[in-house]
């Protein structure tokens, strides 16, 4: 009943304590198409799900390079992700220029949650409804952080976000004992059955959908190429999926799955991002 009154303004909070605005960033993120992050002793790579908006576009990146030894992919609303990127990018090169000397990854998503935590707190400005997963490799080694809408970051050894996400999850959280001990061909091979994980049935992943990115001690990130991609879904051809457990999490990027009933309780979205996400 007060969602009408205390949804157009980031600052004012429901009777509930509630930031609605917040929540409907949020809601954004578990919209978009889903990416997983993982880290060993001595690799940390991406894997994303990319989509095409029909049969006559390519399909989209959800890989972005931030720096030599960082990259991102995401979930959520590209626009505000091309946003942050840019910003990323330019705190990696000032403290090149400065330093002679690559940023340090914790250094540089403390920065991102700052700058998102001041949309939260603005009148003039909303939350950012991107999702990032960052990997990156310093002398403290490999990384992989999560960023979230309402400011939050974490240090993750794996990490799913995403459309149908909990999956994904599950899976990480089922073999996490095995994870930082992996070599790099392992490593990719438990990130494509968490990723594949997160499709339904009917789909299943190819050279076209899916993107790997890889940073490791003596090696830049890099996004996989088409050749590279096909080589690493070689590692779990044939094999039988685990997944089918899409609740939780709503749909991809044009809204929810079919059949897949939104709770009451979850927050609409405001006009301003259902015309983003569509």
């Amino acid at each position: 009943m007060f969602r009408n009154q205390y949804d157009s303004d980031v600052t004012v909070w429901s009777p509930q304590g509630r930031l609605h605005q917040v929540e409907y960033a949020m809601e954004a993120v578990k919209l978009g198409s889903a990416t997983v992050g993982l880290k060993s002793k001595e690799w940390a790579i991406l894997l994303a799900i990319k989509r095409a908006t029909s049969e006559l576009s390519a399909h989209q990146d959800k890989l972005i390079p931030i720096d030599a030894h960082i990259g991102i992919s995401i979930a959520g609303l590209t626009a505000d992700a091309r946003m942050l990127s840019r910003y990323m990018r330019t705190e990696c090169l000032n403290h090149r220029y400065s330093h002679d000397a690559p940023l340090p990854v914790g250094r540089l998503i403390g920065a991102v949650g700052n700058k998102l935590q001041v949309c939260t707190q603005r009148y003039d400005k909303r939350p950012l409804g991107v999702g990032l997963l960052v990997a990156g490799y310093d002398d403290k080694g490999p990384h992989i952080y999560q960023t979230c809408p309402s400011a939050n970051y974490f240090d993750c050894v794996a990490m799913a976000i995403g459309a149908r996400s909990q999956s994904a999850r599950t899976y990480l959280e089922r073999h996490l004992s095995e994870i930082p001990n992996c070599e790099l061909n392992d490593l990719v091979a438990h990130g494509l059955r968490a990723l594949r994980d997160t499709l339904p049935n009917d789909l299943d992943l190819n050279s076209k959908n899916v993107s790997i990115g890889v940073v490791g001690k003596n090696r830049d990130f890099t996004v996989s190429d088409e050749e590279e991609t096909k080589m690493f879904l070689t590692l779990v051809e044939g094999e039988e999926r685990r997944g089918g457990n899409f609740g939780g999490d709503g749909g991809d990027d044009g809204g929810a799955p079919p059949g897949d009933d939104k709770p009451e309780d979850r927050p609409e979205p405001t006009p301003a991002v259902a015309m983003e996400t569509e």
